[in-house]
């Protein structure tokens, strides 16, 4: 045991203290006072058995409790040591709330800033149900195609089985993304302690006027008798129970008058378009190749509403687009939207190319009012490439006499006409003077090879090889094994000798001698009976 500590010290001490970091992060932003907050502390490198310092939290939250997760992850494919720690928190106050930095040994984490707003209408209610929906949008004007968030928040103070459902959400006038995994926290409502089970969706409305956001009901099983009583721990009895969400209005505005029609309709609260080089085009000759990537990212759009970003064509400059690639992600304000586009670019002369600007027309649905993006004009200067340019001879006298080239490309054409067609006639006499019918190799193996097979294995007295080597050498026979063997007697009993020291359990050793000298003296197949079997029809089971 005390070697496995040493062990375990020394290697402890072996890790740099400035490799390990020391990683702050938080399940959400925004809160109201009374909810919780979930605090992931976490860090690499090394496996701590303390915990941080968490006094500086005290002063503006209320920690609940804590906990310390050790485990190995791959980085690499190497083996990394990670440590976590899990701390729930209440905010004291609301406004800008900061987590200070937390203090382990050496490390220290960043801080982070959480909005805490007043409580919501839940409070107010001087009783409140066991379980109950709370639902609400982010905006009650949006315009069409444009992003709503629905946020649904299911409050319930008693314990809960895991069987919980809510049903999807579908409307049919509008597109429905749901943002993440469901989000779990607590919340203090009228001094009772609830849990909450939140889930938010994107609503992309596809027609203009009023839109009614249907009621979700929520099914599930309470841990609470029916008598209020809580019910034995590991009990899987309870009280089914559903409850419904209230549905809740929404006024599509149509697309404002004074946007162009000739552009899509891009309605988003931003839009940025980017560009990437692979390599850095500032050092390229003609014939060389480049990757051009444009990165088309708008805030409150999914990729499918992203449209195709035009690349124009310049002249000195050939383009092989790839296909684009789309992915959606899910952040706090919504869904966001990109569109990667590539292209191979090849310079086909030299000098200074002109790639022109890129501007994408959208509507800023936070400050209403019409935008454009628009990637800057770039000039690529093309230099001359030596590899490509042949070598240059100095003209002669003689040369330097004749005017304009020595051939024409209309007389080159003409030339290779004519040889192409002196080519074919030859080939035409050549095949004239050819038989009718070429007699074709024959393939695979032939009679005499099958024959020289089977008498090796019967000169070796091996009476499986001599099995095979008979089917192969009878399938290219005028008649069956069993016809030869019907007219030839001595092969007959050959024959039933090969087999019965193939089928016997004697395992006595086999003598191939008789056999070869059958097939050696197999007598031919009668003229009038070869006639026969090339005209009859071919056997209904080959052999």
């Amino acid at each position: 045991m005390m070697r496995l500590t040493a062990v375990f010290l020394l290697l402890l001490l072996g890790c740099p203290a400035n490799a390990a970091e020391l990683l702050a992060r938080v399940d959400r932003n925004q809160l109201s006072l009374g909810e919780t907050v979930e605090l992931t502390l976490e860090t690499q490198g090394a496996t701590f058995f303390g915990k941080p310092d968490m006094r500086p939290l005290q002063e503006l939250f209320e920690v609940s409790a804590t906990r310390q997760v050790n485990q190995l992850s791959s980085v690499g494919g190497e083996a990394v040591a990670l440590t976590r720690w899990q701390v729930t928190l209440q905010p004291r106050q609301t406004g800008y709330v900061v987590v200070p930095p937390l203090r382990l040994g050496d490390l220290q984490s960043q801080p982070i800033t959480l909005q805490v707003q007043e409580a919501g209408t839940p409070e107010s209610s001087d009783r409140l149900a066991p379980i109950f929906i709370d639902a609400s949008l982010d905006r009650e004007r949006v315009y069409v195609q444009a992003q709503v968030i629905l946020t649904l928040r299911i409050y319930h103070s008693v314990s809960l089985y895991d069987d919980s459902t809510l049903s999807p959400l579908q409307i049919s006038d509008a597109l429905v993304e749901q943002l993440g995994t469901w989000r779990t926290y607590e919340k203090d409502i009228n001094g009772i302690r609830h849990g909450v089970i939140e889930i938010r969706y994107a609503l992309f409305p596809q027609k203009s006027g009023q839109l009614s956001i249907p009621s979700q009901l929520f099914s599930a099983t309470t841990a609470v008798a029916s008598n209020g009583d809580y019910l034995p721990f590991g009990s899987r009895f309870g009280r089914s129970t559903q409850v419904k969400s209230p549905s809740i209005p929404l006024e599509v505005l149509p697309k404002p008058a004074d946007y162009p029609a000739d552009v899509p309709w891009l309605p988003a609260a931003s839009m940025t378009l980017v560009e990437a080089w692979s390599p850095e085009p500032d050092q390229v000759r003609a014939g060389d190749s480049l990757t051009r990537s444009l990165l088309l990212k708008a805030d409150g759009l999914s990729s499918a509403q992203l449209p195709p970003i035009a690349a124009a064509s310049v002249a000195g400059l050939r383009s092989y687009p790839d296909q684009p690639s789309l992915a959606n992600e899910a952040t706090a304000s919504g869904l966001t939207g990109s569109r990667e586009q590539r292209e191979a670019l090849i310079a086909t002369q030299s000098g200074e190319i002109q790639l022109p600007a890129i501007a994408i027309t959208w509507w800023n649905t936070r400050e209403d009012r019409l935008e454009h993006t628009e990637l800057a004009a770039r000039t690529l200067h093309v230099a001359e490439n030596p590899e490509l340019q042949g070598p240059t001879q100095a003209p002669t006298a003689s040369a330097a006499t004749v005017e304009g080239p020595l051939l024409w490309p209309w007389q080159l054409s003409s030339l290779v006409l004519a040889m192409t067609t002196l080519l074919g006639f030859a080939l035409w006499l050549h095949a004239r003077r050819q038989p009718a019918v070429l007699r074709t190799l024959q393939a695979g193996p032939t009679p005499r090879s099958l024959l020289d097979d089977l008498k090796r294995a019967c000169q070796a007295n091996d009476s499986q090889a001599t099995r095979q080597a008979l089917d192969a050498w009878a399938r290219q026979q005028p008649e069956t094994l069993a016809d030869m063997a019907a007219r030839f007697v001595p092969l007959s009993d050959a024959l039933d000798g090969l087999n019965g020291n193939l089928y016997s359990e004697t395992g006595q050793r086999w003598q191939g001698e008789a056999l070869w000298q059958a097939i050696r003296d197999l007598p031919p197949l009668p003229a009038a009976s070869q006639e026969q079997d090339s005209s009859a029809l071919p056997p209904l089971y080959p052999r």
